[in-house]
């Protein structure tokens, strides 16, 4: 009998529970890292520096490395999160939906803040325009943020439509900045005569006085819907789930690292969330036809 045979035997059980044991190792580093991301709404800058100090808070909460990952638009981030090339997202109320439809409803959104229970979008206009109502739109020119924008896009559409108005026959042209604060900036200088965003940005630049409300003004804010949200994919552990979640819970304004965070997000304080806030963004969408 060979007595080789059973010492490779044993060397290539050992080889093959080295290869297993590495893998393990290599799957457990991989998981170290959280990659966050976020629809592109604002300048990259500002994303990034809004995010900054979170993901610091967060590295801390969970006991890993949180990387932040930059996407050009808002279709990306949607396919990043769909595809886990990143394992959270912040989300508006529409690219949620798209998201969910196009996992098959394979992303859970975690938490939102307490404002989004409650959002509005606002039309503005210079001044003076002569235009004082979304009846007066018709004829003129208007900006949305992005198609794919909750709070840019889909909700102004859908309250305009409401109002009798169709915005692809009745004003003589509609444009898309690609962010909120480039449509804005397309009303101040009088690229066109109005355009749509999301209220908090708004509010926002008039604190920051980049925008003189004397000279740009509010004509219309919509009524209340469900916006954003920070959402993962359903396959990443429930465990981690729970904990990034409750660190998004346990910010408090009361202390300075909570206050200078909520801050940066314009949040009074994060809220848990679930798909079903989100059905009437997606019924908007249906009837918008803006849901592919």
């Amino acid at each position: 009998m060979n007595s080789t045979l059973p010492r490779v035997a044993r060397w290539a059980r050992s080889i093959g529970l080295a290869a297993a044991a590495a893998a393990i190792t290599v799957t457990a580093q991989a998981q170290q890292v959280l990659r966050v991301t976020a629809i592109p709404d604002e300048a990259p800058t500002e994303l990034a520096r809004k995010f900054a100090p979170l993901g610091q808070y967060l590295e801390g909460k969970l006991g890993m490395k949180v990387e932040w990952t930059p996407v050009t638009d808002y279709a990306a981030a949607v396919e990043a999160l769909v595809n886990k090339k990143v394992d959270l997202a912040w989300f508006g109320g529409f690219t949620f939906v798209q998201a969910s439809v196009r996992s098959d409803g394979k992303v859970i959104p975690l938490v939102q803040r307490e404002e989004d229970e409650k959002f509005r979008s606002v039309f503005i206009t210079d001044a003076k325009s002569g235009i004082n109502k979304l009846e007066d739109l018709k004829g003129k020119t208007l900006s949305f943020g992005s198609a794919s924008s909750t709070s840019g896009h889909l909700m102004p559409r859908s309250f305009l439509l409401a109002a009798k108005i169709n915005p692809d026959a009745d004003l003589k042209r509609i444009s898309f900045s690609g962010a909120h604060d480039a449509t804005i900036a397309a009303v101040a200088s009088g690229k066109v005569d109005a355009g749509a965003l999301n209220i908090s940005v708004w509010d926002k630049f008039v604190a920051d006085k980049k925008v003189d409300p004397a000279v740009v003004k509010v004509f219309y804010t919509t009524p209340a819907y469900y916006d954003y949200n920070w959402t993962v994919h359903a396959d990443m552990p429930a465990d981690l789930r729970s904990k990034l979640q409750q660190a998004f819970l346990s910010l408090d304004a009361n202390t300075p690292q909570g206050k200078e965070i909520l801050g940066l997000q314009r949040a009074t304080r994060f809220v848990a969330t679930k798909a079903e806030n989100y059905t009437g963004i997606r019924a908007a969408a249906e009837n918008a036809g803006l849901l592919k």
